[in-house]
């Protein structure tokens, strides 16, 4: 899982780039925002399954189940917050951002 999330953030940061030479600053900062957004709740919930797996008699499909929903939960809640708090937003940034972050982990798929 933690490979997933670093291939995550990796693709945020060089898509973050690609962004920034492209539409400037704001694109940039956009790009970076819209990646975390989908990179937090996946390391969240990535930390979670992790210290669950751990304790002896914890693994239940139930924790699964609820921790998938606090991660929707949150990207929603992390996609709306950076929309209303960042003025200067560039909207196909976040969203290219938002899409490459949560589709990357094709890349760890094709690898092997």
């Amino acid at each position: 899982m933690l490979r997933v999330v670093l291939l995550q953030l990796a693709a945020t940061v060089v898509t973050g780039l690609i962004a920034g030479m492209l539409g400037g600053v704001h694109a940039l900062i956009s790009a970076l925002l819209g990646g975390l957004c989908c990179v937090v709740p996946n390391g969240l919930f990535a930390l979670r399954l992790f210290s669950n797996a751990r304790k002896p008699g914890a693994v239940n499909p139930m924790t699964f189940f609820i921790g998938e929903f606090i991660k929707i939960a949150l990207t929603i809640a992390l996609l709306g917050a950076v929309v209303w708090l960042y003025h200067d937003l560039n909207g196909l940034a976040l969203i290219a951002a938002f899409i490459v972050a949560l589709k990357s982990y094709i890349i760890l798929i094709f690898r092997h």
